[in-house]
């Protein structure tokens, strides 16, 4: 037989006497990394702190810019043409921006609007068809006959 397996194995060697270990030490451990983590999002977070609606415009056409320039589209012809679309319509707005940065606010303002009318007008249909499933039910038997298309008026 060899030695290794006569002999039985040594217990690991540490400074600390295993009466001494810290029972809540992994508790502690998972705490500070934690802590650390939510640090590096805040730095993050403040570091980047949104500008105007008309600078994140512009960040946005960079964005896409330097993202259709990274992605195979069609073609180098299809890729350029996109890249020559995006730079036209960046030059088209840099002089707007320069003179009236409000319009963009202005134009953000009313998309949010914009959104909120759309929500509330599905909001409203959506409660008008469940209750009209549930209220159509007639008590005399009759089968009620239900449209597969029904006109939504937004007004």
């Amino acid at each position: 037989m060899s030695d290794a397996t006569e002999r039985p194995p040594e217990p690991p060697v540490t400074d600390v006497p295993v009466t001494e270990i810290d029972p809540d030490a992994w508790e502690r451990a998972c705490e500070e990394d934690l802590a650390a983590e939510r640090a590096r999002q805040r730095a993050r977070q403040t570091t980047e702190e949104p500008g105007s609606v008309a600078e994140e415009f512009l960040k946005l056409a960079d964005a896409l810019a330097e993202k259709v320039a990274q992605t195979p589209i069609a073609g180098t012809a299809v890729q350029g043409a996109v890249q020559q679309l995006i730079a036209q319509a960046k030059a088209g707005v840099e002089p707007v921006i320069e003179r009236n940065p409000e319009v963009f606010e202005h134009l953000a303002s009313a998309g949010s609007e914009l959104l909120a009318a759309y929500r509330a007008a599905v909001t409203g249909q959506e409660r008008r068809w469940t209750q009209g499933a549930e209220g159509d039910s007639k008590g005399s038997g009759e089968k009620s006959e239900s449209s597969s298309s029904e006109h939504i008026d937004l007004d």
